[in-house]
């Protein structure tokens, strides 16, 4: 496993039994559904007895949902872990018989249920490190979020949960390594924008089958829309999201894709959001929808909040207090990189036109944010520092010639914050930028003057596409070559769907952007498209062949 090269290769990731042998083609790319299927349904026939050990003073009619009959699988949104600390890991799910339900509970009696959990050394689970019970709210969800700790540092774990003689399927973790302990390599994809209603989550199986540390989501995890779009997967509710019971629906029909459930079950991840978990392209208290009083919109954003914690392997931390939510955090990996998670949507002045960029007492980040970066980055003693983030950060002109024009969503909006944050970046060592967002990927070489193509390349930029979000894409549109032109830090787009697999070592960092030939059918393969190689003491990419 990256991290940790003198270990040996872990087992392929378990799934879930009662998914993998339904497997939608959507989800089955390649033979590592069914492998992983295979395995687990070994792991819970072994382990079984072990769990039965555990206290289950509760597990009996309070498991029942609420026709008072035996509870079905409860586990139909499968498992997830997420910020792997040195000591611990988030360990996820949530209690949905029936997932869809319309008032949102997803079939569960409207009271608390316990929920068992182990973590083990192997995925047989003969070697239980860590076990306990917790108990599973009405008013969240049924969510499960256990904070599992006393663990080794850089080390593979597999957790399970159980509600009454229910078993769920069985996920792989990891510990960060030991605070400044040497580090040789890490690996992590980072992905955006999954459109239920655009493609087929094939990208996330094929992600499932990676071997990588960390995967780092980057926002619209969902999309509050009520479209049925034109492949066969519309959303459900067939509206758009605006009450509690809507995005729990939402948040839930996503996550019943065995796809998404594989990558998830796979390795930890590190979520943040961007828009459309709420609402497109809102900034701070203001609805980007006309007429919206700020309190009117708030409500909605607390009950957006709500199922978004409910729905991610989140830590305590996390939890929204009503409409706010702390959820920009650090995760150290070793000596070799510090990952800062950035929330460009909570604390954003309005956007405005191209005439009011340049503004100072604009923020993207805020103020207590961007102390909170700033001071990160000065103290930081990683090899590399990353800012995982939502929107473009470099310019980005789209107009031939004179008037520029540029996107107001993003950095370039906020252009006096952008250029003060790249300046304290550039500072940092292993500057580079993550992003999400535009559908497209990029490689940019972040200047110190955007004007002026000869400036100095202070640090990197790489933008991940999308999961699904624009269907199939292409290889680039007419108005790329424009943007090429006009921007020569711009290195390299494409608009296929995918994610973006990176090796990280202490002198080099590889990134390789990995895309599907489409998304609006099941099946697709995955290929290399481009590979990008950056030096640790030289910010700036170089192409690879």
């Amino acid at each position: 496993m990256p991290g940790t090269p003198q270990s040996p290769s872990p087992s392929p990731v378990p799934g879930s039994p009662s998914s993998s042998a339904a497997l939608p083609a959507s989800a089955a790319a390649g033979s590592g559904a069914s492998r992983r299927g295979v395995l687990v349904g070994g792991a819970l026939a072994l382990g079984a007895a072990a769990l039965g050990t555990l206290p289950a003073t509760e597990a009996r009619a309070d498991t029942a949902p609420r026709g008072g009959s035996p509870m079905s699988d409860p586990f139909t949104l499968g498992v997830a872990s997420g910020d792997p600390l040195p000591d611990s890991v988030i360990l996820w799910t949530r209690l949905a018989p029936d997932p869809l339900a319309e008032d949102g509970r997803g079939g569960m009696p409207d009271r608390n249920v316990s929920v068992q959990w182990q973590v083990a050394e192997d995925e047989r689970f003969r070697d239980v490190v860590a076990s306990g019970a917790v108990r599973a709210r009405p008013d969240r969800a049924h969510s499960v979020h256990v904070e599992a700790g006393g663990l080794r540092p850089g080390a593979q774990y597999f957790y399970r949960f159980r509600a009454g003689r229910e078993i769920s399927p069985v996920g792989r973790t990891r510990t960060a390594p030991a605070p400044g302990s040497r580090l040789d390599s890490f690996a992590f994809a980072f992905a955006s924008c999954q459109s239920y209603t655009h493609g087929h989550y094939t990208a996330q199986a094929h992600l499932a089958e990676e071997d990588l540390d960390l995967v780092a989501f980057l926002g619209d995890y969902i999309y509050e829309t009520g479209e049925a779009g034109e492949i066969g997967r519309p959303h459900v509710p067939a509206r758009e999201t605006e009450s509690l019971a809507d995005y729990r629906i939402r948040h839930a029909q996503y996550k019943a894709d065995a796809g998404l459930q594989a990558a998830h079950a796979a390795f930890p991840w590190a979520v943040v959001f961007d828009d459309h978990e709420v609402e497109n392209n809102w900034a701070d208290d203001i609805s980007y929808e006309d007429d919206v009083p700020p309190e009117e919109f708030l409500r909605r954003r607390a009950r957006a909040f709500q199922a978004y914690y409910e729905h991610m392997p989140l830590r305590s931390a996390q939890r929204p207090d009503r409409a706010d939510m702390r959820l920009y955090r650090r995760l150290s990996f070793g000596d070799l990189i510090d990952v800062h998670l950035l929330d460009t949507r909570q604390y954003r002045s309005v956007q405005v036109g191209d005439d009011r960029r340049d503004d100072p007492s604009r923020t993207l980040l805020g103020a207590e944010q961007k102390r909170w970066l700033f001071d990160g980055l000065e103290g930081s003693g990683a090899r590399w520092n990353v800012l995982a983030q939502q929107v473009f950060f470099s310019q980005r002109d789209f107009a031939d010639g004179a008037p520029t024009n540029f996107s107001n969503d993003a950095w370039d909006n906020y252009e006096v914050e952008r250029n003060e944050v790249r300046d304290r970046l550039a500072g940092a060592p292993g500057p580079v930028v993550i992003t999400g967002d535009v559908h497209a990927n990029y490689v940019c070489d972040v200047k110190a003057d955007f004007d002026d193509p000869g400036s100095a390349t202070v640090a990197t930029e790489l933008v991940g596409t999308s999961f699904t979000s624009g269907r199939d894409g292409a290889e680039q549109n007419p108005g790329d070559a424009v943007q090429l032109q006009e921007n020569p830090h711009i290195k390299f787009i494409n608009r296929r769907r995918g994610y973006v697999r990176n090796t990280v070592t202490p002198t080099e960092w590889t990134a390789v952007y990995r895309t599907l030939d489409y998304v609006s059918e099941p099946g697709s393969p995955i290929h290399d498209r481009a590979r990008f190689t950056i030096d640790a003491d030289a910010p700036g990419v170089r192409p690879q062949p």
